[in-house]
C-alpha cells in the first residue's frame, strides 16, 4: 500500500516535470529578457548564447523526464526488467551528455562556476545512466532466460 503511494506521488512530480519544462522551454525567450532587464546586463549581453544553451538544455532536460515517464509507467504495471527501459536509460546517457556539452560549450560565452557545476552534474548523470542501462541489460538476460526456463 505504501509503496503504491510513492509510486503515484513520484508519478505526479514526472508529470509536474514534464509539463512546466516544456512552458519554461516555450517562454525562455520572454523570461530570459526580463531576467536580463532586473537581474543582469550579462544576460542582456549574452543573451544568444545563454538563450541557446538554455534550450537545448531544456529541451534535452524534457526528453529525460520523459523517458523516466516512460520507465515509470512499467514500474505501475509491474514490469520493470523490459529492454524498453534498457533503450530509456541509453537515451538518457546520451541526452545527459548533450546537455553536459552545451554548458561546456557557454563556459566560452559566459564562464560561470553555475556552467561548471552543471556540466559536471550532467556528465555524472550520462555516467550513472550508462552503468544503469548495462544493470538492467543484464536483469532483462536473466529474466528472459528464466522465463524460457519455466
Amino acid at each position: 500500500m505504501r509503496n503504491e503511494k510513492i509510486i503515484r506521488a513520484t508519478k505526479g512530480v514526472l508529470d509536474f516535470m514534464f509539463f512546466s519544462g516544456i512552458a519554461v522551454v516555450v517562454t525562455l525567450p520572454w523570461t530570459l529578457k526580463l531576467a536580463g532587464r532586473y537581474y543582469d546586463d550579462t544576460l542582456q549581453e549574452q543573451y544568444i548564447p545563454m538563450l541557446l544553451t538554455l534550450a537545448v538544455s531544456g529541451i534535452f532536460g524534457i526528453l529525460i523526464v520523459s523517458q523516466l515517464r516512460k520507465m515509470m509507467e512499467t514500474v505501475v504495471n509491474g514490469s520493470c526488467f523490459v529492454y524498453e527501459n534498457v533503450k530509456s536509460l541509453r537515451l538518457m546517457t546520451r541526452f545527459s551528455l548533450c546537455i553536459t556539452a552545451a554548458f561546456l560549450l557557454e563556459m566560452f560565452f559566459v564562464p560561470t562556476i553555475a556552467a561548471v557545476v552543471i556540466a559536471v552534474i550532467f556528465f555524472v548523470a550520462a555516467l550513472f545512466s550508462q552503468v544503469l542501462s548495462q544493470v538492467f541489460g543484464e536483469a532483462v538476460r536473466y529474466k528472459e532466460e528464466n522465463d524460457l526456463t519455466i
